[in-house]
């Protein structure tokens, strides 16, 4: 898997899709337009060197990733308004009035406040409380303080799985699985297709999701070791720590965004597991959205022409290792074809003295036949010799011949005859036949001994 470094998030009947300082957002209307938009982020970090330690540029993710999706949402959420007017009461005249222009972007930072607030409330104060009136039955503070991470864990899952009942988060979950589907179809080499789209995992490790999870895991060990007394100290110190908890979890989503190791692996499982409850099988049209927020700002076809490279690399490697192997098969083939010619004329010079057929290992009529010739060209030979050793025998009757010249030609005689054996012997047989030819050597030895021995004599 190839990082591509975008992340995502789902809008209201739409996608964000975020690369670098440009983000975009793709939203289906309702009379099923998909409209664009593409913006650009200038983040503190590029003003702030600071910003770009670890830790540190998590704090600043987490803190600019809220903008972003407030604004995401809504800019997503102006296309189904009402369209009736809404009348303006005399707060929102005053807004008007004292703010004029920027009225909206006052109201947007306000919601924001509220929501953090709410955010803190519920999820970091209220598992606190909760935790301090365990305390007087739970000794250990180790101990306590995995309760109170228990007990936030316990409260977030609820809350996913309270607003996922509504209609309006059904869909954006489906959006949520959409985007998930499309970046990873990117980083897993495919282009950018429907149907490729479609196949893919609907979990991602870099999350949010997997890094709410993170942070809830990560409070737990720190607030093991850091411990207050007094009550609201202990409170303070939670909210205080908020930034330095987002900053340590940031950096363990950045690890396991780019990692295949096991144990990375193993620690992203509940976060991914987590995301069961965010995340929900997209249609075509929602994936239609995605792709069309991510073609936005981000050139998909550079970043995979490596990876088609290789794969083009490894299949001309293959072709040319299948024609070099065709080569040899074909090479091999025809010195097949010559042995089976060749055998084919043994066996219509000489009937087969036996029929069987090799089965589980046992020697087919071939590989008998050879075997027979072989005996049969020694026994011929020691005959010749022990006829040529009685014509030699005193008394014969018969001239002697120059025993020099006698051993040259008998030698030139075994010599051709062998070859001639040889030639017509099956070609199957000739590895198995390595004993026999010993055998052959080893006579040929004891009858130049005998030979010498009668001359002795």
């Amino acid at each position: 898997m190839k990082p591509s470094g975008i992340g995502g998030q789902a809008v209201i009947e739409g996608v964000m899709m975020k690369n670098k300082e440009r983000y975009a957002i793709a939203v289906r209307k309702p009379d099923n337009e998909i409209v664009v938009e593409t913006n650009t982020f200038a983040s503190a970090a590029d003003k702030y060197k600071i910003f770009k330690l670890p830790i540190f540029r998590g704090m600043l993710a987490f803190v600019e990733s809220m903008i972003i999706g407030t604004r995401t949402l809504t800019f997503s959420a102006s296309f189904f308004e009402e369209e009736e007017e809404v009348k303006q009461t005399k707060l929102d005249k005053a807004f008007s009035k004292i703010f004029k222009d920027k009225a909206e972007s006052i109201i947007m930072t306000v919601t924001f406040i509220v929501a953090i607030l709410l955010a803190v409330g519920i999820f970091i104060v209220l598992p606190a409380f909760v935790a301090g009136l365990l305390g007087e039955r739970i000794e250990s503070g180790a101990l306590l303080a995995v309760v109170e991470g228990c007990i936030r864990i316990l409260i977030f899952i609820s809350y996913v799985l309270a607003i996922s009942q509504m209609k309006d988060i059904k869909r954006m979950f489906m959006y949520h699985g959409a985007e998930h589907k499309t970046i990873n179809c990117l980083e897993q080499g495919f282009e950018l297709t429907v149907e490729n789209v479609k196949w893919q995992s609907k979990q991602h490790k870099r999350c949010g999701t997997s890094f709410m999870f993170i942070v809830m895991f990560v409070s737990i060990l720190f607030f093991i070791f850091i411990r207050m007394e007094q009550e609201w100290l202990r409170y303070l110190v939670r909210i205080l720590l908020i930034p330095v908890i987002a900053g340590v979890s940031y950096e363990f989503i950045r690890l396991a965004g780019k990692s295949d190791s096991k144990i990375v692996h193993v620690l992203s499982q509940p976060g991914m597991w987590l995301q069961g409850l965010t995340t929900r099988e997209p249609d075509e049209d929602m994936i239609e959205v995605a792709i069309r927020s991510v073609d936005a700002v981000f050139d998909w076809r550079a970043f995979l022409e490596p990876a088609q490279e290789k794969q083009n690399g490894r299949k001309s490697r293959r072709n040319k290792n299948g024609g070099k192997n065709s080569g040899k098969n074909h090479n091999l083939g025809n010195k097949t074809k010559k042995s089976d010619s060749r055998n084919n004329a043994v066996s219509k010079d000489k009937p087969a003295q036996n029929g069987n057929t090799e089965i589980n290992g046992k020697p087919d009529g071939n590989q008998t036949n050879g075997q027979e010739a072989v005996k049969t060209d020694i026994t011929d030979i020691k005959t010749g010799k022990s006829n040529r050793r009685k014509n030699r025998a005193p008394g014969s009757g018969l001239k002697q011949e120059n025993p020099s010249a006698n051993t040259l030609q008998t030698a030139m005689e075994e010599t051709a005859a062998t070859s001639e054996k040889a030639a017509n012997i099956p070609v199957q047989s000739v590895l198995e036949d390595e004993d026999d030819e010993i055998l052959r050597a080893l006579d040929r030895y004891l009858v130049e001994a005998e030979e010498n021995e009668d001359k002795d004599k």
